[in-house]
C-alpha cells in the first residue's frame, strides 16, 4: 500500500460552534459532569478552548451522539538511529506547568487535505526543529523507509480529554532523520506553532499547549505501535 494514496479528509465537516462556550454548552449534557469538570484541571489535560481550536482546524470531528465520538487522524513516526535504536518522547511540559507522561514516538494530529508524507515531515520539523535548526530543508533530511506504512484503527477514551470516546486512525512509518544527538534531549516548541492556522488565534491563549518535548532512544521492542 503506498504512501502517496494517503490522505487526511479532504472534507472535513466544518464545526457548528462559534465559541469555545457554545461548543462547552452542546457537550455539557452529553459527558459525564465529573469527566468534563477536570478538563484543564487535572493534570495532562486539556481545556475547552483546545478541542474547540482542533475542531476549527479541522483536525478533529465530533459525531453528533451521546457521548460524541471524536475522530482523528494522527500520524505515528517511529525514527530509528543509525544503532537501530528507536526515539521516543518520555514526556512533555505543559504550559500550565503540569508534566504529561508520553513514552512512545513522535505523533502529530493532521491536518485537513495533508499527505501522511507531509504531515511527517511537518512533525519532525514542529517537535524536533529546535535541535535540528530553522534554515533547512526537511524534506531532504527526512527519510521514511520503504513499506514501513502501516494503517489502523483506535477506539479509546481520551487522557487529553476525560470522558470523551475518541476513535484514533493512526498511520504510522518508519523513518531516518539526520541532525538528532545521541543521547536524551529537550525541544521546545515555538510559540504558535500548534493553533498557528486558526482563525480564532486569541482563543488560542486560553489552550493548554505543550511547552518542553523531552526525548530519548531505547530499544525497538519498548517502543508503542
Amino acid at each position: 500500500m503506498s504512501i502517496t494514496n494517503h490522505k487526511r479528509n479532504p472534507n472535513p465537516r466544518k464545526h457548528q460552534f462559534p465559541t469555545p462556550q457554545s461548543l462547552s454548552d452542546w457537550l455539557s449534557p452529553r459527558l459525564p459532569s465529573d469527566s468534563f469538570a477536570s478538563w484543564g484541571i487535572k493534570p495532562g489535560t486539556k481545556n475547552i478552548h483546545n478541542l474547540w481550536l482542533e475542531l476549527s482546524e479541522g483536525e478533529t470531528s465530533l459525531a453528533d451522539s451521546t457521548p460524541p465520538i471524536r475522530t482523528l487522524d494522527v500520524v505515528i513516526v517511529r525514527i530509528i538511529s543509525n544503532t537501530s535504536k528507536n526515539l521516543i518522547e518520555s514526556h512533555q511540559e505543559l504550559s500550565d506547568g503540569s508534566i504529561r507522561s508520553r513514552s512512545r514516538p513522535l505523533s502529530e494530529k493532521m491536518k485537513p487535505n495533508e499527505t501522511v508524507q507531509s504531515a511527517v515531515v511537518r512533525a519532525v520539523k514542529e517537535e524536533l526543529g529546535s535541535v535540528i535548526g530553522n534554515d533547512i530543508d526537511y524534506s531532504a533530511i527526512v527519510k521514511i523507509l520503504p513499506n514501513s506504512y502501516r494503517k489502523k484503527v483506535e477506539e479509546r477514551v481520551s487522557v487529553s480529554y476525560p470522558g470523551l470516546p475518541a476513535c484514533y486512525v493512526l498511520h504510522s512509518v518508519d523513518a531516518l532523520v539526520e541532525g538528532l544527538p545521541e543521547g536524551e534531549f529537550c525541544t521546545e516548541e515555538r510559540e504558535g506553532v500548534e493553533y498557528g492556522d486558526c482563525d480564532g488565534k486569541e482563543l488560542a491563549e486560553g489552550a493548554v499547549s505543550c511547552r518542553k518535548h523531552y526525548w530519548k532512544w531505547v530499544d525497538s521492542d519498548s517502543v508503542w505501535s
